[in-house]
Protein backbone atom coordinates (compact mmCIF):
# COMPACT_ATOMS: atom_id res chain seq x y z
CA UNK A 1 0.00 0.00 0.00
CA UNK A 2 1.18 3.67 -1.20
CA UNK A 3 1.73 6.44 1.87
CA UNK A 4 -1.76 7.65 0.76
CA UNK A 5 -3.81 4.34 0.40
CA UNK A 6 -2.37 3.98 4.10
CA UNK A 7 -3.50 7.44 5.17
CA UNK A 8 -6.65 7.79 3.61
CA UNK A 9 -7.90 4.44 5.19
CA UNK A 10 -6.55 5.49 8.50
CA UNK A 11 -8.78 8.31 8.72
CA UNK A 12 -11.70 7.59 7.77
CA UNK A 13 -12.14 4.68 10.59
CA UNK A 14 -11.08 7.33 13.05
CA UNK A 15 -14.25 8.51 13.91
CA UNK A 16 -17.43 7.68 11.90
CA UNK A 17 -19.76 10.07 13.20
CA UNK A 18 -17.83 13.44 12.89
CA UNK A 19 -18.24 15.55 10.11
CA UNK A 20 -16.47 15.07 7.10
CA UNK A 21 -17.05 17.19 4.11
CA UNK A 22 -20.15 20.03 4.04
CA UNK A 23 -21.85 20.48 0.31
CA UNK A 24 -24.46 22.80 -0.40
CA UNK A 25 -24.76 23.80 3.50
CA UNK A 26 -25.44 20.39 4.67
CA UNK A 27 -22.90 18.18 6.19
CA UNK A 28 -22.02 14.64 5.26
CA UNK A 29 -19.64 12.37 7.95
CA UNK A 30 -16.17 10.55 7.80
CA UNK A 31 -19.21 6.73 7.68
CA UNK A 32 -21.21 8.08 4.87
CA UNK A 33 -17.96 9.45 2.89
CA UNK A 34 -16.50 5.46 4.09
CA UNK A 35 -19.58 3.74 3.53
CA UNK A 36 -19.68 5.32 -0.63
CA UNK A 37 -15.60 4.69 -0.89
CA UNK A 38 -16.47 1.15 -0.33
CA UNK A 39 -19.32 1.00 -2.01
CA UNK A 40 -17.63 1.90 -5.52
CA UNK A 41 -14.91 -0.08 -4.07
CA UNK A 42 -16.98 -3.71 -3.95
CA UNK A 43 -18.36 -2.16 -7.89
CA UNK A 44 -14.89 -2.15 -8.51
CA UNK A 45 -13.85 -5.62 -6.99
CA UNK A 46 -16.20 -7.14 -9.11
CA UNK A 47 -14.33 -6.69 -12.52
CA UNK A 48 -11.06 -8.48 -10.45
CA UNK A 49 -9.31 -5.46 -12.03
CA UNK A 50 -5.67 -6.31 -10.45
CA UNK A 51 -3.41 -3.23 -9.33
CA UNK A 52 -2.94 -0.19 -11.41
CA UNK A 53 -5.99 -0.41 -12.95
CA UNK A 54 -7.24 2.58 -15.29
CA UNK A 55 -10.40 4.03 -13.54
CA UNK A 56 -11.32 7.61 -15.69
CA UNK A 57 -14.07 9.47 -13.52
CA UNK A 58 -16.08 12.15 -14.79
CA UNK A 59 -14.73 15.24 -12.48
CA UNK A 60 -17.11 17.89 -10.55
CA UNK A 61 -16.82 19.47 -7.29
CA UNK A 62 -19.12 17.00 -6.02
CA UNK A 63 -19.28 14.73 -2.74
CA UNK A 64 -19.65 11.43 -5.09
CA UNK A 65 -16.72 12.02 -7.58
CA UNK A 66 -14.53 12.87 -5.19
CA UNK A 67 -15.46 9.73 -2.95
CA UNK A 68 -14.51 8.27 -6.89
CA UNK A 69 -11.18 9.85 -6.43
CA UNK A 70 -10.52 8.58 -2.72
CA UNK A 71 -11.60 4.77 -3.83
CA UNK A 72 -8.87 5.02 -6.45
CA UNK A 73 -6.66 6.25 -3.89
CA UNK A 74 -7.25 3.80 -1.21
CA UNK A 75 -7.11 1.22 -4.17
CA UNK A 76 -3.52 2.18 -5.58
CA UNK A 77 -4.95 2.88 -8.79
CA UNK A 78 -4.64 5.43 -11.22
CA UNK A 79 -7.42 7.97 -12.05
CA UNK A 80 -8.12 8.98 -15.10
CA UNK A 81 -9.48 12.84 -15.08
CA UNK A 82 -12.54 13.63 -17.51
CA UNK A 83 -13.22 16.99 -17.68
CA UNK A 84 -17.77 16.96 -17.38
CA UNK A 85 -17.21 20.28 -18.63
CA UNK A 86 -15.69 19.65 -21.91
CA UNK A 87 -18.34 20.27 -24.82
CA UNK A 88 -20.24 17.46 -25.94
CA UNK A 89 -18.27 16.06 -29.16
CA UNK A 90 -15.18 16.60 -27.38
CA UNK A 91 -16.49 15.01 -24.27
CA UNK A 92 -17.64 12.13 -26.53
CA UNK A 93 -13.59 12.05 -28.30
CA UNK A 94 -12.00 11.78 -25.03
CA UNK A 95 -14.26 8.86 -23.37
CA UNK A 96 -13.93 7.07 -26.81
CA UNK A 97 -9.82 7.23 -27.28
CA UNK A 98 -9.33 6.53 -23.76
CA UNK A 99 -10.05 2.91 -23.97
CA UNK A 100 -10.72 2.83 -20.24
CA UNK A 101 -11.84 -0.56 -18.27
CA UNK A 102 -14.10 1.13 -16.26
CA UNK A 103 -15.79 5.09 -15.76
CA UNK A 104 -17.24 5.99 -12.80
CA UNK A 105 -19.72 9.08 -13.56
CA UNK A 106 -23.03 10.39 -11.55
CA UNK A 107 -26.56 9.80 -13.65
CA UNK A 108 -26.58 13.44 -15.38
CA UNK A 109 -23.49 13.01 -17.22
CA UNK A 110 -24.26 9.25 -18.29
CA UNK A 111 -27.31 10.41 -19.48
CA UNK A 112 -25.64 13.44 -21.44
CA UNK A 113 -26.95 12.91 -25.34
CA UNK A 114 -24.13 10.56 -26.81
CA UNK A 115 -22.00 9.58 -23.38
CA UNK A 116 -23.92 5.56 -22.71
CA UNK A 117 -23.21 5.14 -27.01
CA UNK A 118 -19.36 6.29 -26.63
CA UNK A 119 -18.83 4.12 -23.45
CA UNK A 120 -20.58 1.17 -25.14
CA UNK A 121 -18.45 1.61 -28.55
CA UNK A 122 -15.26 1.50 -26.35
CA UNK A 123 -16.21 -1.27 -24.43
CA UNK A 124 -15.83 0.27 -20.92
CA UNK A 125 -17.45 -0.98 -17.89
CA UNK A 126 -19.51 1.55 -15.62
CA UNK A 127 -20.32 2.60 -11.85
CA UNK A 128 -22.70 4.72 -11.20
CA UNK A 129 -22.10 7.43 -8.90
CA UNK A 130 -25.07 8.56 -6.31
CA UNK A 131 -25.96 12.40 -6.93
CA UNK A 132 -24.09 13.03 -2.89
CA UNK A 133 -22.82 9.83 -1.21
CA UNK A 134 -24.78 7.08 -1.06
CA UNK A 135 -24.49 3.73 -2.69
CA UNK A 136 -22.77 3.09 -6.22
CA UNK A 137 -23.06 -0.35 -8.32
CA UNK A 138 -22.16 -1.45 -11.52
CA UNK A 139 -24.55 0.26 -14.85
CA UNK A 140 -26.96 -2.33 -15.56
CA UNK A 141 -25.79 -3.01 -19.19
CA UNK A 142 -22.30 -1.78 -18.63
CA UNK A 143 -21.07 -4.54 -16.06
CA UNK A 144 -17.71 -5.49 -17.22
CA UNK A 145 -15.50 -4.13 -19.59
CA UNK A 146 -15.89 -5.37 -23.52
CA UNK A 147 -13.54 -3.47 -25.76
CA UNK A 148 -11.12 -5.42 -27.45
CA UNK A 149 -8.03 -2.90 -27.51
CA UNK A 150 -8.74 -1.35 -23.37
CA UNK A 151 -6.16 -0.40 -22.00
CA UNK A 152 -6.37 -1.62 -18.51
CA UNK A 153 -3.40 -1.27 -15.82
CA UNK A 154 -1.17 1.91 -15.56
CA UNK A 155 1.20 0.75 -12.77
CA UNK A 156 2.99 3.19 -10.49
CA UNK A 157 0.80 6.08 -11.94
CA UNK A 158 -1.56 8.18 -9.69
CA UNK A 159 -3.14 10.30 -11.70
CA UNK A 160 -3.39 10.67 -15.88
CA UNK A 161 -4.10 14.66 -15.17
CA UNK A 162 -5.75 16.72 -17.85
CA UNK A 163 -4.02 20.10 -18.39
CA UNK A 164 -5.75 23.31 -18.32
CA UNK A 165 -5.89 23.81 -21.93
CA UNK A 166 -5.01 27.88 -21.32
CA UNK A 167 -3.24 27.84 -24.99
CA UNK A 168 -4.35 24.76 -26.61
CA UNK A 169 -5.80 21.53 -26.81
CA UNK A 170 -5.95 20.15 -23.09
CA UNK A 171 -3.34 17.44 -22.88
CA UNK A 172 -3.28 14.61 -20.65
CA UNK A 173 -0.25 13.75 -18.47
CA UNK A 174 0.30 10.49 -16.08
CA UNK A 175 1.68 11.41 -12.55
CA UNK A 176 3.99 9.00 -10.89
CA UNK A 177 3.13 7.77 -7.34
CA UNK A 178 6.17 8.32 -6.19
CA UNK A 179 6.67 11.56 -7.36
CA UNK A 180 2.99 12.99 -5.94
CA UNK A 181 4.16 11.77 -2.85
CA UNK A 182 7.38 13.61 -3.08
CA UNK A 183 5.30 16.32 -3.59
CA UNK A 184 2.85 16.25 -1.08
CA UNK A 185 6.27 15.60 1.83
CA UNK A 186 7.50 18.75 -0.05
CA UNK A 187 4.22 20.85 0.46
CA UNK A 188 4.14 20.19 4.28
CA UNK A 189 6.33 22.55 4.89
CA UNK A 190 4.11 24.83 4.83
CA UNK A 191 1.44 23.90 7.48
CA UNK A 192 3.35 24.03 10.92
CA UNK A 193 1.31 21.67 12.65
CA UNK A 194 1.76 18.58 10.28
CA UNK A 195 4.79 16.24 9.84
CA UNK A 196 4.86 13.72 7.50
CA UNK A 197 4.94 11.09 9.67
CA UNK A 198 2.08 11.66 11.63
CA UNK A 199 -0.05 9.00 12.29
CA UNK A 200 -3.88 9.36 10.99
CA UNK A 201 -6.08 11.73 12.92
CA UNK A 202 -8.77 14.21 12.54
CA UNK A 203 -7.84 18.40 12.78
CA UNK A 204 -10.18 20.97 13.37
CA UNK A 205 -11.29 24.06 11.56
CA UNK A 206 -12.47 23.57 8.20
CA UNK A 207 -10.92 23.49 4.35
CA UNK A 208 -12.91 25.63 1.77
CA UNK A 209 -12.77 23.55 -1.31
CA UNK A 210 -13.69 25.85 -4.46
CA UNK A 211 -11.09 24.85 -7.20
CA UNK A 212 -12.22 21.99 -9.78
CA UNK A 213 -11.19 18.81 -9.49
CA UNK A 214 -10.65 18.58 -12.70
CA UNK A 215 -7.66 20.93 -12.01
CA UNK A 216 -4.55 19.57 -10.74
CA UNK A 217 -4.58 22.49 -7.70
CA UNK A 218 -8.31 21.61 -6.95
CA UNK A 219 -7.58 17.85 -7.10
CA UNK A 220 -4.04 18.44 -4.70
CA UNK A 221 -6.03 20.49 -2.33
CA UNK A 222 -8.57 18.62 -2.25
CA UNK A 223 -6.43 15.23 -1.70
CA UNK A 224 -4.41 17.12 1.09
CA UNK A 225 -7.25 18.18 2.99
CA UNK A 226 -8.72 14.88 3.40
CA UNK A 227 -5.60 12.89 4.17
CA UNK A 228 -4.57 15.20 6.79
CA UNK A 229 -8.18 14.72 8.39
CA UNK A 230 -9.51 18.12 7.58
CA UNK A 231 -13.47 19.11 7.45
CA UNK A 232 -13.67 19.87 3.78
CA UNK A 233 -16.67 22.78 2.35
CA UNK A 234 -16.97 21.46 -0.92
CA UNK A 235 -18.17 24.06 -3.30
CA UNK A 236 -19.53 23.27 -6.44
CA UNK A 237 -18.56 26.07 -8.85
CA UNK A 238 -16.67 29.72 -7.73
CA UNK A 239 -18.49 32.56 -7.17
CA UNK A 240 -18.07 35.24 -4.75
CA UNK A 241 -21.27 34.84 -3.19
CA UNK A 242 -20.74 31.01 -2.52
CA UNK A 243 -17.58 31.50 -1.02
CA UNK A 244 -17.99 34.69 1.50
CA UNK A 245 -20.70 32.89 2.78
CA UNK A 246 -18.26 29.35 3.34
CA UNK A 247 -15.72 32.11 4.86
CA UNK A 248 -18.52 33.35 7.13
CA UNK A 249 -19.60 30.12 7.84
CA UNK A 250 -16.95 28.47 8.87
CA UNK A 251 -14.27 31.20 9.56
CA UNK A 252 -11.11 29.35 8.45
CA UNK A 253 -7.71 30.95 9.03
CA UNK A 254 -6.34 30.19 5.48
CA UNK A 255 -8.43 29.94 1.85
CA UNK A 256 -7.54 30.27 -1.54
CA UNK A 257 -8.59 31.68 -4.63
CA UNK A 258 -7.79 31.64 -7.97
CA UNK A 259 -6.81 35.20 -9.42
CA UNK A 260 -9.69 35.51 -11.18
CA UNK A 261 -11.49 35.02 -8.29
CA UNK A 262 -9.05 37.39 -6.54
CA UNK A 263 -9.76 40.02 -8.59
CA UNK A 264 -13.77 39.08 -8.46
CA UNK A 265 -13.62 39.50 -4.63
CA UNK A 266 -11.85 43.54 -4.30
CA UNK A 267 -14.46 44.24 -7.23
CA UNK A 268 -17.61 43.29 -5.21
CA UNK A 269 -15.92 45.14 -2.08
CA UNK A 270 -16.79 42.88 0.85
CA UNK A 271 -16.81 44.29 4.50
CA UNK A 272 -13.62 43.49 6.08
CA UNK A 273 -15.18 41.99 8.47
CA UNK A 274 -17.05 39.37 6.79
CA UNK A 275 -13.24 38.27 6.23
CA UNK A 276 -11.80 38.80 9.65
CA UNK A 277 -10.76 35.47 10.26
CA UNK A 278 -8.39 35.04 7.22
CA UNK A 279 -4.92 35.46 8.21
CA UNK A 280 -3.52 34.65 4.69
CA UNK A 281 -5.28 33.73 0.98
CA UNK A 282 -3.38 31.16 -1.06
CA UNK A 283 -3.46 31.88 -4.80
CA UNK A 284 -1.53 29.93 -7.77
CA UNK A 285 -2.39 28.26 -11.17
CA UNK A 286 -2.17 31.81 -13.13
CA UNK A 287 0.11 34.91 -13.41
CA UNK A 288 -1.41 37.38 -10.23
CA UNK A 289 -1.24 41.00 -10.96
CA UNK A 290 1.33 42.49 -7.69
CA UNK A 291 -1.42 45.00 -7.21
CA UNK A 292 -4.12 42.56 -6.31
CA UNK A 293 -1.72 41.35 -3.41
CA UNK A 294 -1.17 45.23 -2.07
CA UNK A 295 -4.75 46.22 -2.57
CA UNK A 296 -5.59 43.11 -0.28
CA UNK A 297 -2.90 43.97 2.25
CA UNK A 298 -3.86 47.64 2.35
CA UNK A 299 -7.88 46.92 2.07
CA UNK A 300 -8.02 43.37 4.64
CA UNK A 301 -4.57 43.16 5.67
CA UNK A 302 -4.30 39.86 4.49
CA UNK A 303 -1.41 38.11 2.88
CA UNK A 304 -2.07 37.02 -0.38
CA UNK A 305 0.86 34.32 -0.67
CA UNK A 306 1.02 32.97 -4.13
CA UNK A 307 2.54 29.83 -5.60
CA UNK A 308 3.88 28.38 -8.35
CA UNK A 309 3.48 24.90 -9.80
CA UNK A 310 2.07 23.09 -12.82
CA UNK A 311 0.40 19.23 -13.59
CA UNK A 312 3.79 18.73 -15.21
CA UNK A 313 5.38 19.29 -11.81
CA UNK A 314 3.11 17.32 -9.41
CA UNK A 315 1.66 20.08 -7.88
CA UNK A 316 3.60 23.08 -6.87
CA UNK A 317 7.04 23.78 -6.60
CA UNK A 318 7.51 27.45 -5.52
CA UNK A 319 5.43 29.39 -3.06
CA UNK A 320 5.48 32.17 -0.70
CA UNK A 321 5.41 31.59 3.54
CA UNK A 322 4.15 33.51 5.90
CA UNK A 323 7.54 34.24 7.49
CA UNK A 324 8.87 35.14 3.86
CA UNK A 325 6.08 37.65 3.23
CA UNK A 326 6.55 39.61 6.55
CA UNK A 327 10.25 39.85 5.86
CA UNK A 328 9.97 40.41 2.19
CA UNK A 329 7.07 41.19 0.46
CA UNK A 330 7.57 44.56 -0.43
CA UNK A 331 10.64 43.96 -1.74
CA UNK A 332 10.06 41.06 -3.73
CA UNK A 333 6.79 42.66 -5.70
CA UNK A 334 6.01 40.54 -8.50
CA UNK A 335 7.43 37.05 -6.79
CA UNK A 336 6.14 33.41 -6.88
CA UNK A 337 7.83 32.82 -3.64
CA UNK A 338 11.28 30.62 -3.28
CA UNK A 339 11.13 27.04 -4.03
CA UNK A 340 9.85 24.15 -1.98
CA UNK A 341 12.53 22.10 -0.38
CA UNK A 342 13.66 19.16 -2.65
CA UNK A 343 13.35 21.75 -5.72
CA UNK A 344 16.40 23.45 -7.42
CA UNK A 345 16.35 25.87 -10.08
CA UNK A 346 18.01 27.94 -12.39
CA UNK A 347 17.65 30.02 -15.51
CA UNK A 348 18.97 29.07 -18.88
CA UNK A 349 19.99 31.02 -21.90
CA UNK A 350 17.29 29.19 -24.30
CA UNK A 351 19.60 29.51 -27.29
CA UNK A 352 22.86 27.76 -25.69
CA UNK A 353 21.80 26.43 -22.54
CA UNK A 354 24.39 28.45 -20.47
CA UNK A 355 23.12 29.45 -16.60
CA UNK A 356 22.21 32.91 -16.11
CA UNK A 357 23.42 34.80 -12.97
CA UNK A 358 20.96 35.71 -10.56
CA UNK A 359 18.92 38.54 -11.62
CA UNK A 360 19.05 38.01 -15.43
CA UNK A 361 16.42 36.13 -17.31
CA UNK A 362 16.04 33.42 -19.01
CA UNK A 363 14.32 29.85 -19.48
CA UNK A 364 13.48 28.20 -16.13
CA UNK A 365 14.77 24.67 -15.51
CA UNK A 366 14.17 22.74 -12.72
CA UNK A 367 14.97 19.33 -11.14
CA UNK A 368 13.67 17.54 -8.31
CA UNK A 369 12.73 13.54 -7.17
CA UNK A 370 8.87 14.96 -7.26
CA UNK A 371 9.52 15.11 -11.17
CA UNK A 372 10.08 11.37 -11.36
CA UNK A 373 12.67 11.86 -13.45
CA UNK A 374 16.13 11.21 -11.06
CA UNK A 375 18.64 14.12 -11.73
CA UNK A 376 17.91 15.38 -14.89
CA UNK A 377 16.83 19.06 -15.54
CA UNK A 378 12.88 19.83 -16.58
CA UNK A 379 12.72 23.06 -19.20
CA UNK A 380 10.48 24.67 -18.67
CA UNK A 381 8.46 26.97 -21.03
CA UNK A 382 8.25 29.85 -18.91
CA UNK A 383 10.40 33.18 -19.04
CA UNK A 384 12.01 33.78 -14.90
CA UNK A 385 14.63 35.26 -13.38
CA UNK A 386 16.04 33.99 -9.87
CA UNK A 387 17.73 36.44 -7.70
CA UNK A 388 20.33 36.61 -5.11
CA UNK A 389 17.90 35.76 -2.39
CA UNK A 390 16.78 32.19 -4.39
CA UNK A 391 13.06 34.41 -4.89
CA UNK A 392 11.09 33.30 -8.41
CA UNK A 393 9.92 35.83 -10.99
CA UNK A 394 7.62 34.40 -13.59
CA UNK A 395 7.68 36.93 -16.52
CA UNK A 396 5.38 35.01 -19.07
CA UNK A 397 5.52 31.59 -21.66
CA UNK A 398 8.57 31.57 -23.83
CA UNK A 399 6.39 29.58 -26.25
CA UNK A 400 3.55 31.63 -26.78
CA UNK A 401 5.27 34.95 -28.38
CA UNK A 402 3.35 36.53 -31.12
CA UNK A 403 5.77 37.50 -33.41
CA UNK A 404 5.06 40.77 -35.18
CA UNK A 405 6.76 41.52 -38.76
CA UNK A 406 9.82 39.92 -36.86
CA UNK A 407 9.30 41.74 -33.92
CA UNK A 408 8.93 39.18 -30.54
CA UNK A 409 5.70 40.30 -28.62
CA UNK A 410 5.26 38.58 -25.09
CA UNK A 411 1.54 38.94 -23.99
CA UNK A 412 2.56 38.73 -20.49
CA UNK A 413 4.07 41.78 -21.27
CA UNK A 414 1.35 43.84 -22.64
CA UNK A 415 -1.28 42.45 -20.08
CA UNK A 416 0.92 43.86 -17.01
CA UNK A 417 1.16 47.17 -18.63
CA UNK A 418 -2.68 47.37 -19.96
CA UNK A 419 -4.03 46.26 -16.00
CA UNK A 420 -2.44 49.16 -14.72
CA UNK A 421 -4.91 51.48 -16.44
CA UNK A 422 -7.48 52.45 -13.60
CA UNK A 423 -10.33 51.37 -15.68
CA UNK A 424 -8.99 47.95 -16.30
CA UNK A 425 -9.77 44.78 -14.06
CA UNK A 426 -8.41 41.98 -16.43
CA UNK A 427 -6.96 42.24 -19.64
CA UNK A 428 -6.33 39.20 -22.15
CA UNK A 429 -4.02 39.33 -24.87
CA UNK A 430 -3.51 37.15 -27.66
CA UNK A 431 -2.17 36.68 -31.75
CA UNK A 432 -4.09 37.08 -34.31
CA UNK A 433 -2.94 35.64 -38.03
CA UNK A 434 -2.34 38.95 -40.36
CA UNK A 435 -1.69 38.68 -44.16
CA UNK A 436 1.38 41.08 -44.01
CA UNK A 437 2.94 40.95 -40.14
CA UNK A 438 2.39 37.17 -39.93
CA UNK A 439 0.41 37.60 -36.37
CA UNK A 440 -0.90 40.67 -34.36
CA UNK A 441 -1.38 41.22 -30.77
CA UNK A 442 -5.34 42.10 -30.04
CA UNK A 443 -6.44 42.40 -26.59
CA UNK A 444 -9.74 41.57 -24.61
CA UNK A 445 -10.59 44.30 -21.70
CA UNK A 446 -12.87 43.22 -18.66
CA UNK A 447 -13.83 46.70 -16.92
CA UNK A 448 -13.84 47.55 -12.95
CA UNK A 449 -17.39 47.50 -11.58
CA UNK A 450 -18.71 51.09 -12.28
CA UNK A 451 -15.71 52.36 -14.57
CA UNK A 452 -16.76 53.96 -17.65
CA UNK A 453 -15.59 52.18 -20.90
CA UNK A 454 -12.08 53.88 -22.50
CA UNK A 455 -12.22 54.19 -26.04
CA UNK A 456 -9.65 51.86 -28.07
CA UNK A 457 -7.87 55.31 -29.04
CA UNK A 458 -7.35 55.81 -25.42
CA UNK A 459 -6.59 52.23 -24.74
CA UNK A 460 -4.31 52.56 -27.74
CA UNK A 461 -2.65 55.50 -26.22
CA UNK A 462 -2.15 54.52 -22.72
CA UNK A 463 -0.58 51.48 -23.74
CA UNK A 464 1.84 53.45 -26.25
CA UNK A 465 2.96 55.45 -22.92
CA UNK A 466 4.70 51.96 -21.76
CA UNK A 467 5.34 49.81 -24.52
CA UNK A 468 6.94 50.10 -27.20
CA UNK A 469 5.18 50.62 -30.89
CA UNK A 470 4.94 46.54 -31.78
CA UNK A 471 3.84 45.67 -28.98
CA UNK A 472 0.67 47.84 -28.43
CA UNK A 473 -2.44 46.06 -29.27
CA UNK A 474 -3.83 46.05 -32.60
CA UNK A 475 -7.52 46.05 -31.37
CA UNK A 476 -8.83 46.00 -28.50
CA UNK A 477 -12.40 44.71 -27.49
CA UNK A 478 -14.25 45.41 -24.00
CA UNK A 479 -16.20 42.36 -23.00
CA UNK A 480 -18.19 41.51 -19.46
CA UNK A 481 -16.01 38.27 -19.44
CA UNK A 482 -13.66 36.05 -21.70
CA UNK A 483 -14.17 32.22 -21.60
CA UNK A 484 -12.38 30.41 -19.42
CA UNK A 485 -10.46 26.92 -18.63
CA UNK A 486 -11.94 24.96 -15.36
CA UNK A 487 -9.74 26.62 -13.22
CA UNK A 488 -10.70 30.22 -14.48
CA UNK A 489 -8.14 30.82 -16.48
CA UNK A 490 -8.46 32.27 -20.05
CA UNK A 491 -9.11 29.98 -22.84
CA UNK A 492 -6.79 31.63 -25.47
CA UNK A 493 -8.41 29.70 -28.38
CA UNK A 494 -11.54 30.73 -27.60
CA UNK A 495 -10.57 34.51 -27.21
CA UNK A 496 -9.04 34.36 -30.45
CA UNK A 497 -12.35 33.02 -31.45
CA UNK A 498 -13.93 35.89 -29.61
CA UNK A 499 -12.24 38.51 -31.90
CA UNK A 500 -12.89 36.53 -35.13
CA UNK A 501 -16.81 36.06 -34.47
CA UNK A 502 -17.11 40.19 -33.77
CA UNK A 503 -14.95 41.04 -37.07
CA UNK A 504 -17.41 39.02 -38.66
CA UNK A 505 -20.37 40.83 -37.29
CA UNK A 506 -19.06 43.87 -37.99
CA UNK A 507 -18.40 42.70 -41.91
CA UNK A 508 -22.09 42.09 -41.98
Amino acid sequence: MTMFADLLNGVVAIDPSADAIEFQEAWYSWGQLGQTVAAIRRALHALDPGPGVRIGIMMRNRPSAFAAVLTAVAEDACTVSINSLLPEERLLNDLRGLRLPVLAAEQADLERPGVLDALRESGSAVIQLPGILAGADLLAGFEKPTGADIRYHEPGVIIEMLTSGTTGAPKRIPLRTAAFEKSFLSAMSYEKDRRHDDPPKLRSGVQILNNPLSHIGGLWGALTCILGGRKACLIEKFSVESWTAAIVRHRPKVAGAVPAGLRMILDANIPPEQLSSLTAIRTGAAPLDPAIIAEFWERYAIPVLQNYGATEFSGAVAGWTMPDFRAYHDRKIGSVGRFQPGVEGRVIDPEDGAEKPAGEEGVLEMRSRQFGIGDDWLRTTDRAVIDSDGFLFIRGRADNAIIRGGFKVHPDDVVGVLERHPAVREAVVVGLPDRRLGAVPVAAIILKAGAAAPSSGELSAYAREQLLPYQVPARFLIVDDVPRTPSMKPSQPAVRAMFADAALQEAG
